[in-house]
């Protein structure tokens, strides 16, 4: 199965979308499943992992109630609040729907070490008794601090999201580079090859621009830890959604078919276990 790994829905407001500034105005309306799934059609993707964007239970609830109704939407990463001492009862609410993964906006922090607290820490060791995986929302400058978090949970899977964000835009590969390889180095980590375009010069980036990220990003993960994700609708303010797709399956043009198959799906359908919840 062909599974787009990292897309969001919403119903648009200005209150609870305040990160979409002006130059983003092409976000500011409603994005929903009948507006993905003739774009996954075209791009002969099956399925997809709708990611949280609000940090409510309100939209995890509502993200599960989407999946519920549309057959495609295979898998939610939800937002719970892993410091509150009641965060087990928040998962084991979630725990019989399609929650397969759970979100924190780690980037918005004020504190870089956020994720080291220990009411956070109680919290993500909480999410293996439910069978759920964790996505790294980070910036270049965390991944010291990721590190740190997921080597302290060897048996928790995490997956990093849009390869950190590196800047591509300023064409910088340090230090990223190498903390992502510090990173990767640790087996319980995998990474979403997403949300490029958006770190490159919106509407004025070229396939080239993206070749150095991928190449650290595939030689330090390797094939079978990476999976596709478009990053939809956020990737639409720098590119169409079959233009991600393409630059993707550019570069994977010299992988084998078995890397290949993993990286279209096959690692994103065995790490959140898609299939098997629901």
């Amino acid at each position: 199965m062909r599974i787009d790994a990292h897309q969001h829905f919403w119903r648009y407001n200005a209150q609870e979308y305040g990160w979409i500034g002006p130059e983003m105005a092409g976000l500011k309306r409603d994005f929903l499943p009948p507006d993905l799934w003739p774009l996954l059609q075209v791009a002969e993707l099956q399925g997809c992992v709708a990611v949280q964007a609000r940090q409510t239970l309100t939209e995890t609830a509502w993200l599960l109630e989407l999946a519920e109704e549309y057959s495609f939407i295979k898998g939610v990463v939800g937002w719970v609040d892993l410091c509150s001492p009641d965060v087990e009862e928040q998962l084991a609410r979630f725990s019989e729907g399609k929650l397969c993964g759970v979100r924190h906006v780690l980037q918005d922090e004020a504190d870089d070490r956020f994720m080291l607290r220990p009411d956070f820490r109680r919290g993500v060791s909480l999410l293996a008794r439910y069978n759920l995986t964790y996505d790294l929302l980070l910036f270049p400058r965390h991944l010291p601090i990721a590190c740190e978090l997921v080597a302290q949970f060897p048996r928790q899977r995490f997956v990093l999201d849009h390869m950190a964000k590196p800047f591509i835009r300023r064409g910088e590969l340090q230090p990223w580079a190498d903390d992502l390889r510090r990173l990767a180095a640790l087996p319980n980590v995998w990474c979403k090859v997403s949300g490029m375009v958006t770190e490159a010069e919106w509407h004025r980036w070229r396939r080239e621009d993206f070749r150095p990220y991928l190449d650290v990003v595939f030689e330090a993960f390797g094939a079978q830890r990476l999976m596709f994700g478009s990053d939809w609708p956020v990737c639409t303010v720098a590119a169409r959604y079959d233009q991600v797709v393409d630059l993707v399956a550019d570069y994977a043009q010299m992988l084998s078919p078995t890397e290949q198959a993993a990286l279209w799906g096959g690692t994103a359908c065995a790490f959140y276990g898609l299939g098997e919840k629901g």
